[in-house]
């Protein structure tokens, strides 16, 4: 465990907006924390329900992703979530503790556990979910604009 944040292996723009901070990664597991600015709260002045499903979709990616780090570098492969099933045990408040665990993996997906506890150590939501992963060599990146336009057709 570190005393502090540590470097996202990537950069996820979104991630960083909403101020989550990377303090484990490793050996199947990541735990990421989140201050909770009054702009991720809801109209009860709770962290809202999509920061926290963000959180652990995001903690959980990571759980996925740590063991191709450690063995290839940041260039390892990419998850995409393929499915994700959240229940919510309890209101969410101070600084966020997302913890994900990497529960069995195959050549092509891997499946998931995350938690997300609050200041207290109260768990306050759980969820498994499935990613498949996409390996960098041959992977074609999209860059905005690069695609052509879609182009309708009638019969």
């Amino acid at each position: 465990m570190s005393t502090g944040p540590i470097e996202f292996p990537r950069h996820v723009p979104f991630a960083q907006l909403l101020g989550f901070e990377l303090w484990a990664f490793g050996d199947g597991k990541a735990e990421i924390r989140v201050p909770l600015a009054p702009g991720l709260m809801n109209s009860m002045d709770v962290a809202h329900g999509g920061v926290v499903m963000t959180l652990l979709d995001v903690v959980m990616a990571h759980a996925a992703r740590s063991a191709d780090i450690a063995a290839e570098g940041a260039a390892g492969s990419t998850v995409v979530t393929i499915e994700m099933k959240t229940s919510f045990m309890r209101p969410a408040l101070g600084v966020l503790r997302g913890v994900g665990e990497l529960m069995h993996r195959s050549a092509s997906m891997a499946f998931t556990e995350g938690r997300v506890f609050d200041n207290a150590g109260h768990l306050c939501a759980h969820a498994t979910g499935t990613f498949k992963l996409v390996h960098s060599k041959g992977r074609a990146v999209r860059q905005h604009g690069t695609e052509p336009p879609h182009k309708e057709t009638t019969p």
